[in-house]
Protein backbone atom coordinates (compact mmCIF):
# COMPACT_ATOMS: atom_id res chain seq x y z
CA UNK A 1 0.00 0.00 0.00
CA UNK A 2 1.25 3.39 -0.83
CA UNK A 3 -0.76 6.59 0.22
CA UNK A 4 -0.97 9.74 -1.29
CA UNK A 5 1.55 12.09 -1.92
CA UNK A 6 2.05 15.01 0.44
CA UNK A 7 3.83 18.29 -0.10
CA UNK A 8 5.96 19.71 2.69
CA UNK A 9 7.62 23.17 2.97
CA UNK A 10 10.08 24.39 5.07
CA UNK A 11 7.42 26.82 6.56
CA UNK A 12 5.73 23.64 7.32
CA UNK A 13 3.08 24.08 5.50
CA UNK A 14 1.19 20.90 4.71
CA UNK A 15 2.42 19.69 8.13
CA UNK A 16 -1.59 19.41 9.26
CA UNK A 17 -2.38 16.68 6.26
CA UNK A 18 0.47 14.90 6.69
CA UNK A 19 -0.13 13.97 9.98
CA UNK A 20 -3.69 13.06 9.37
CA UNK A 21 -2.47 11.01 6.38
CA UNK A 22 -0.14 8.87 9.19
CA UNK A 23 -3.35 8.70 10.64
CA UNK A 24 -5.15 7.24 8.25
CA UNK A 25 -2.39 5.24 7.02
CA UNK A 26 -2.20 3.62 10.85
CA UNK A 27 -6.03 2.67 10.08
CA UNK A 28 -5.98 1.63 7.03
CA UNK A 29 -3.01 -1.14 8.56
CA UNK A 30 -4.99 -2.05 11.38
CA UNK A 31 -2.31 0.06 13.74
CA UNK A 32 -3.55 0.98 17.69
CA UNK A 33 -2.16 2.12 20.71
CA UNK A 34 1.38 2.10 20.65
CA UNK A 35 1.90 1.03 17.19
CA UNK A 36 0.06 4.38 15.72
CA UNK A 37 1.67 6.54 18.22
CA UNK A 38 4.94 5.25 17.40
CA UNK A 39 3.89 5.93 13.24
CA UNK A 40 2.72 9.62 14.73
CA UNK A 41 5.47 10.03 16.34
CA UNK A 42 8.06 9.06 13.63
CA UNK A 43 6.00 11.51 11.33
CA UNK A 44 6.27 14.57 13.19
CA UNK A 45 10.17 13.81 13.61
CA UNK A 46 10.42 13.53 9.83
CA UNK A 47 8.19 16.75 9.17
CA UNK A 48 9.94 18.81 11.78
CA UNK A 49 13.20 18.28 10.09
CA UNK A 50 12.16 20.34 7.43
CA UNK A 51 11.09 23.10 9.31
CA UNK A 52 13.22 26.44 8.65
CA UNK A 53 15.72 23.87 7.03
CA UNK A 54 16.16 26.69 3.62
CA UNK A 55 13.60 29.08 2.57
CA UNK A 56 11.39 27.41 -0.63
CA UNK A 57 12.19 23.95 -0.28
CA UNK A 58 9.45 21.73 -1.20
CA UNK A 59 9.22 18.08 -0.32
CA UNK A 60 6.92 15.39 -0.99
CA UNK A 61 5.83 12.88 1.58
CA UNK A 62 4.66 10.06 1.80
CA UNK A 63 3.93 6.35 3.41
CA UNK A 64 4.37 2.88 2.21
CA UNK A 65 3.58 -0.49 3.93
CA UNK A 66 3.57 -4.42 2.58
CA UNK A 67 3.42 -7.89 4.74
CA UNK A 68 6.36 -9.61 5.62
CA UNK A 69 7.34 -12.42 7.88
CA UNK A 70 7.96 -10.40 10.77
CA UNK A 71 4.48 -8.44 10.32
CA UNK A 72 3.76 -4.95 8.13
CA UNK A 73 6.81 -3.25 7.03
CA UNK A 74 6.08 0.45 6.92
CA UNK A 75 8.03 2.90 5.31
CA UNK A 76 7.81 7.03 6.16
CA UNK A 77 9.53 8.81 3.12
CA UNK A 78 10.52 12.70 2.49
CA UNK A 79 12.11 13.09 -0.98
CA UNK A 80 13.36 16.46 -2.34
CA UNK A 81 14.45 18.05 -6.11
CA UNK A 82 18.09 19.74 -6.00
CA UNK A 83 17.01 22.99 -6.81
CA UNK A 84 17.94 24.87 -3.67
CA UNK A 85 20.61 27.81 -5.18
CA UNK A 86 23.16 29.68 -3.75
CA UNK A 87 20.63 32.87 -1.88
CA UNK A 88 18.37 30.10 -0.75
CA UNK A 89 21.46 29.06 1.15
CA UNK A 90 22.01 32.40 2.43
CA UNK A 91 18.66 32.74 3.50
CA UNK A 92 19.52 29.93 5.73
CA UNK A 93 22.72 30.69 7.33
CA UNK A 94 21.03 34.38 8.01
CA UNK A 95 17.50 32.71 10.48
CA UNK A 96 20.51 30.87 12.44
CA UNK A 97 21.40 32.77 15.85
CA UNK A 98 24.92 33.25 15.19
CA UNK A 99 25.01 33.79 11.89
CA UNK A 100 26.66 30.20 10.33
CA UNK A 101 25.75 27.35 10.04
CA UNK A 102 26.41 25.36 13.26
CA UNK A 103 27.90 21.88 13.90
CA UNK A 104 24.39 20.04 13.89
CA UNK A 105 24.02 18.18 17.11
CA UNK A 106 21.46 14.46 17.47
CA UNK A 107 21.13 11.86 15.26
CA UNK A 108 17.78 13.94 13.56
CA UNK A 109 20.11 17.36 13.22
CA UNK A 110 22.93 15.21 11.55
CA UNK A 111 20.41 13.39 9.55
CA UNK A 112 18.74 17.09 8.74
CA UNK A 113 22.27 18.66 7.85
CA UNK A 114 23.17 15.64 5.39
CA UNK A 115 19.51 16.04 4.10
CA UNK A 116 20.21 20.51 3.22
CA UNK A 117 23.71 20.07 2.37
CA UNK A 118 22.63 17.31 -0.49
CA UNK A 119 19.81 19.10 -1.60
CA UNK A 120 22.19 22.41 -2.08
CA UNK A 121 25.00 20.45 -4.25
CA UNK A 122 23.97 18.08 -7.16
CA UNK A 123 27.51 17.28 -7.88
CA UNK A 124 27.51 13.79 -6.82
CA UNK A 125 30.80 12.26 -7.30
CA UNK A 126 33.31 13.81 -5.93
CA UNK A 127 30.89 16.10 -3.76
CA UNK A 128 29.88 12.95 -1.87
CA UNK A 129 33.25 11.59 -1.64
CA UNK A 130 34.05 14.53 -0.19
CA UNK A 131 31.27 14.74 2.51
CA UNK A 132 31.82 11.15 3.85
CA UNK A 133 35.15 12.00 4.41
CA UNK A 134 34.61 15.06 6.10
CA UNK A 135 31.95 14.10 8.30
CA UNK A 136 33.10 10.65 10.48
CA UNK A 137 29.47 10.07 11.61
CA UNK A 138 28.37 9.87 8.22
CA UNK A 139 30.98 7.27 6.98
CA UNK A 140 30.41 5.38 9.76
CA UNK A 141 26.44 4.55 8.02
CA UNK A 142 27.62 4.59 4.63
CA UNK A 143 29.12 1.15 4.00
CA UNK A 144 29.57 -1.92 5.45
CA UNK A 145 28.41 -5.38 4.38
CA UNK A 146 25.56 -5.71 1.56
CA UNK A 147 23.37 -2.83 3.05
CA UNK A 148 24.91 0.10 1.56
CA UNK A 149 25.30 0.83 -1.76
CA UNK A 150 27.48 3.12 -3.79
CA UNK A 151 27.39 4.11 -7.81
CA UNK A 152 28.50 7.27 -9.44
CA UNK A 153 25.63 9.39 -8.60
CA UNK A 154 24.40 7.05 -5.78
CA UNK A 155 24.89 6.80 -1.91
CA UNK A 156 22.90 5.08 0.94
CA UNK A 157 23.53 6.09 4.81
CA UNK A 158 21.50 3.89 7.40
CA UNK A 159 20.91 4.71 10.90
CA UNK A 160 21.67 0.91 11.02
CA UNK A 161 25.08 0.69 9.79
CA UNK A 162 25.90 3.48 12.03
CA UNK A 163 24.86 1.59 15.12
CA UNK A 164 26.44 -1.44 14.13
CA UNK A 165 30.06 0.71 13.24
CA UNK A 166 29.71 2.31 17.12
CA UNK A 167 29.19 -1.16 18.48
CA UNK A 168 32.02 -2.61 17.08
CA UNK A 169 34.41 0.36 18.64
CA UNK A 170 36.78 -0.70 21.34
CA UNK A 171 36.29 2.18 22.82
CA UNK A 172 32.48 3.75 21.13
CA UNK A 173 32.40 7.38 21.15
CA UNK A 174 30.14 8.53 24.57
CA UNK A 175 28.96 11.60 23.26
CA UNK A 176 27.35 9.54 20.22
CA UNK A 177 25.88 6.79 22.02
CA UNK A 178 24.69 9.68 24.10
CA UNK A 179 23.07 10.87 20.99
CA UNK A 180 21.30 7.31 20.07
CA UNK A 181 20.11 7.01 23.29
CA UNK A 182 18.56 10.43 23.27
CA UNK A 183 17.62 10.36 20.55
CA UNK A 184 13.03 9.39 19.50
CA UNK A 185 14.31 8.19 15.43
CA UNK A 186 16.56 6.00 16.77
CA UNK A 187 14.81 4.65 19.75
CA UNK A 188 11.43 3.50 17.79
CA UNK A 189 12.62 3.06 13.67
CA UNK A 190 14.22 0.16 13.04
CA UNK A 191 16.34 1.76 10.47
CA UNK A 192 16.72 5.49 8.55
CA UNK A 193 18.14 5.98 5.33
CA UNK A 194 19.30 8.68 3.78
CA UNK A 195 19.72 8.34 -0.21
CA UNK A 196 21.91 10.93 -1.53
CA UNK A 197 21.52 10.93 -5.46
CA UNK A 198 22.49 13.36 -8.25
CA UNK A 199 18.85 14.25 -8.82
CA UNK A 200 17.30 13.68 -5.41
CA UNK A 201 17.52 13.47 -1.61
CA UNK A 202 15.22 11.08 0.43
CA UNK A 203 14.67 9.82 3.95
CA UNK A 204 13.37 6.77 4.56
CA UNK A 205 12.18 5.33 8.14
CA UNK A 206 11.46 1.82 8.21
CA UNK A 207 9.63 0.11 11.36
CA UNK A 208 8.52 -3.19 10.83
CA UNK A 209 4.44 -3.32 13.02
CA UNK A 210 4.41 -6.76 14.64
Amino acid sequence: MKSDIINIQSDLGGSEEAMATAERFSSYNGFTGRDARHIRLLTEELVSMVHGIMEGLNAELWFESEKTDEGTLCRICLCAQKSVDAKQEEHFLSVASSGKNESAKGILGKIREAFRVSAQYPHTGIYLTEYAAANSWYAMGAGRGGISREYANERMWSLMNYRESLERENEPDTEEWDELEKSIIAKLADDVKVWLRSDTTEVVIEKTVK
